[in-house]
């Protein structure tokens, strides 16, 4: 692994963590404590793993026919995300996920759909909070897109389970086996 592609994981889990730290920081003066929305029991891992399953296969279905606007985000996985993490091990890529994971949904989902949630109600927390998630994923229009329907589909799990664990296992799972698969790694 080069110093530069070194620094650049590095980065990518300095800003992950950060979310995380951010989220805490927020959740401290606005009285929504992020951490004990979490319930670490056997049903919360079993249901990430499950939530994690329909995001994958329109992973997969989007790398596997790229039709209409789904074109560019290939070419920007292949000319941007593969050559950024194709030097790292599994357990960077793991490292990097989890991070991501738990910065994006304590931020997004435990934070701002709570914060949102407690003062206009479920949908327009769920709402904001998945747009918000959407806009800050602005690789392409459509992946922007993408990502809001993301944030939407893992907003309903945390409405649904209560548990942020599961949310943040679906999209750490997501991110992990989708970074494999992009930088061609075997598992």
């Amino acid at each position: 692994m080069t110093l530069a592609t070194w620094r650049g994981f590095l980065l990518a889990v300095g800003v992950e963590s950060g979310l995380a730290l951010v989220a805490w920081v927020l959740g401290c003066l606005f009285d929504l404590p992020v951490w004990d929305l979490m319930r670490w029991d056997w049903w919360a891992i079993l249901w990430g793993m499950a939530a994690s399953l329909p995001m994958l296969l329109g992973f997969l279905a989007c790398v596997r026919w790229p039709v209409g606007p789904l074109r560019s985000i290939q070419r920007i996985s292949d000319e941007v995300i593969r050559p950024l993490f194709v030097s790292c091990s599994i357990w960077q890529l793991a490292l990097l996920s989890v991070a991501a994971g738990i910065g994006e949904e304590a931020l997004f989902r435990g934070i701002l759909q709570g914060l949102v949630s407690r003062a206009w109600g479920p949908t327009p927390g769920l709402l904001l909070a998945s747009l918000l998630f959407g806009l800050l994923h602005p690789l392409t229009p459509t992946y922007l897109v993408l990502a809001t329907l993301i944030g939407i589909y893992l907003g309903c799990w945390w409405l649904l389970t209560g548990n942020l664990l599961v949310v943040i296992i679906a999209h750490a799972l997501y991110d992990f086996v989708a970074l494999i698969y992009l930088v061609g790694k075997p598992a």
